[in-house]
């Protein structure tokens, strides 16, 4: 089971990969970055990322029909974000946790370069494997 730099490194391996990090989307602090930032500035990008996150995860127009209720192992309503631009693709994926899971997996791709689909499918994988240590 991979730990959080072998997670990063592993998306960064994604065609079109510019840059990754696993933020806490309470805190927005980075956990862990690899590669390029959008903006130049890593601690920046998690904390707006970190905003995009909890918006998503803390409303319930995002939840599924069941309420998509949080906490244990249940379920997170959300399980990524994709944000696109003229030049780029942002895909933040939620990680499940045995505990109040509160991390995302965020992969900056060049868009001429990337495959959203792929990168969607791998990022799944990745989260469902990372261990949290």
């Amino acid at each position: 089971m991979p730990g959080i730099d072998e997670c990063l490194l592993e998306a960064m391996r994604l065609p079109g990969a510019r840059g990754a990090a696993l933020v806490d989307w309470t805190s927005g602090l980075a956990l862990g970055v690899v590669g390029e930032s959008p903006g130049g500035d890593h601690e920046a990008a998690a904390v707006e990322a970190a905003e995009l996150a909890r918006l998503a995860a803390e409303h319930r127009a995002f939840a599924p029909g069941d309420g998509g209720a949080l906490g244990g192992a249940t379920a997170l309503p959300v399980e990524d974000l994709i944000l696109s631009n003229r030049d780029s693709y942002h895909l933040l994926r939620f990680v499940p946790t045995p505990f109040d899971s509160s991390v995302f997996l965020h992969v900056w791709l060049a868009r001429a370069e990337g495959n959203l689909a792929l990168a969607r499918i791998r990022l799944g994988e990745m989260a469902g494997r990372l261990v949290l240590a």
